[in-house]
């Protein structure tokens, strides 16, 4: 064969290859979600008892830390008074952490909590649906999901595949190549998500680089649903985060959302519920994946000079998101964000991105108008997903799993928030009003720094990375 036909045929094989990667690119970033995704339920009016802000802080006060939580023991109690079912969608379930490091045993005491439970009544139907993260994608067993098992509980561990692809130039050839020898069988690498976990093979590794997740994080029983940033993650367990408690007909719209998640494991059909007709001054509605930014989007829209907008934010870096936000400053809006530094990851030091470069972006365009102050972090993370808004009549919340970044709101990862209505005058609006005004000003703890603290001579470097991250879609944010 000679040289000038070979260099066709490796110019033709080299068509046909490129043909083939982009191709997938295109077609699974643009492919039908899967039935139930992008949700978004009625909008239900119930009375103000009917639903209650949680938070978790963790803060210095005269040297010393100090951990309020309320969010998970609220829960307990939640499923304690269940008596038909509770079912659960949690992102991070498990009690992997670093060596040297320690945390409660949240997670085990959630198992502990449910097992009773069933003990003590057998026929409550008991559902964890969660993401396979937590067997580092089929690495290994999770302990704790085989004792659930044991005790008639049931696990469906969602497979995110059939989700669009957020780090399509990787994902591209990953499907086309690796996708088909599965994640199972013995470990032989260190687990890098925690050195205590048990080791991962590398096609688990492969398959975490796609970087897409069930992220939700929910419980939904017969008498109550919870919207929540938080997860029951030992290595989590003194994040900073924040929930909402609500009764009624949003119960129903939590159990249809779920099914989608159910989906995407076994299939598994999901118990239903049918609330009694309700009424009152609080509207609420439940809304997933995409229809979060569709929210987001058009409440920050609607804020008016004089308004004011609050945000209590782990990740921020959604286009849209922030050119709303600079655009809500030029009209006079009152802006006031608290971030999360981006310093600390279960113990590991991270470089500041995204938020950093995006406040400094913030700062910088709207010449100072858009105020920001840092949380005080240590080990722990400020980990809320929380949009505040305040009109002269009535507040707008918006609240959940959702960090306001691409992955997070286009459809890429499963979510799940909540948006509220209320009278500005209402007990909602005044421990809104209080849980910001308390970390604003540090009233009774050492909770937020100065802006200029993470501005720093690294800033613009951060910048730069972080637009490349962004121009590549390769970011774990």
């Amino acid at each position: 064969m000679s040289k000038k036909h070979k260099k066709r045929i490796f110019i033709a094989c080299l068509l046909l290859f490129l043909c083939f990667y982009i191709g997938t690119i295109y077609y699974q970033e643009n492919k039908p979600l899967p039935k139930g995704v992008s949700y978004e339920g009625d909008v239900h009016h119930i009375q103000e008892d009917q639903v209650q802000f949680l938070y978790d802080l963790t803060y210095k006060k005269d040297k010393e830390t100090v951990h309020e939580q309320e969010i998970f023991d609220t829960i307990f109690q939640a499923i304690d008074d269940a008596e038909k079912f509770v079912i659960m969608d949690f992102f991070l379930f498990n009690d992997y952490y670093n060596q040297g490091l320690d945390f409660p045993p949240l997670s085990t005491s959630l198992i502990d909590v449910l097992i009773e439970k069933k003990k003590r009544n057998p026929n409550i139907e008991i559902i964890l649906i969660t993401d396979e993260i937590n067997t580092s994608y089929g690495s290994h067993k999770n302990w704790q999901f085989e004792k659930l098992k044991g005790h008639g509980i049931k696990v469906l561990l969602t497979d995110v595949d059939s989700l669009r692809d957020s780090n399509p130039l990787y994902s591209a050839i990953w499907r086309m190549f690796f996708q088909w020898f599965g994640q199972e069988g013995k470990g032989t690498l260190p687990n890098m998500m925690a050195d205590e976990a048990p080791d991962m093979t590398l096609r688990s590794y492969l398959k975490l680089l796609n970087v897409k997740a069930n992220h939700r994080k929910t419980v939904a029983t017969d008498k109550k649903a919870f919207i929540l940033s938080g997860n029951p993650h030992d290595a989590s367990a003194y994040h900073s985060n924040i929930g909402f408690e609500v009764e009624g007909s949003i119960i129903e719209d939590v159990l249809k959302s779920e099914q989608a998640a159910a989906n995407l494991a076994e299939g598994y059909v999901l118990p239903t519920y049918k609330a009694k007709n309700e009424s009152g001054d609080v509207a609420v509605q439940l809304v997933t994946e995409g229809k979060v930014a569709n929210k987001v989007i058009d409440s920050l829209e609607k804020a008016e000079k004089g308004d004011q907008i609050w945000m209590a934010m782990f990740y921020l870096a959604e286009r849209e998101v922030i050119e709303e936000l600079l655009s809500a400053s030029t009209r006079g809006v009152n802006i006031n964000l608290i971030l999360d530094p981006n310093e600390n990851a279960f113990g590991s030091k991270k470089s500041g991105l995204p938020n950093r470069p995006v406040a400094q972006e913030l700062h910088e365009k709207s010449d100072g108008n858009i105020h920001i102050r840092w949380y005080n972090t240590g080990e722990e993370q400020y980990h809320p997903k929380l949009l505040y808004i305040k009109k002269k009549d009535k507040i707008t919340i918006i609240g959940g799993s959702t960090n306001f970044t691409q992955r997070n709101m286009d459809n890429f990862n499963l979510e799940t928030n909540v948006k509220v209505e209320a009278k500005v005058n209402s007990l909602l609006a005044k421990d809104l009003d209080d849980y910001f005004d308390r970390q604003w000003n540090n009233r009774d703890g050492e909770f937020t720094l100065d802006f200029e603290k993470y501005q720093n001579s690294l800033t613009t470097m951060q910048r730069v990375v972080y637009i490349i991250q962004k121009w590549l879609y390769f970011t774990t944010y």
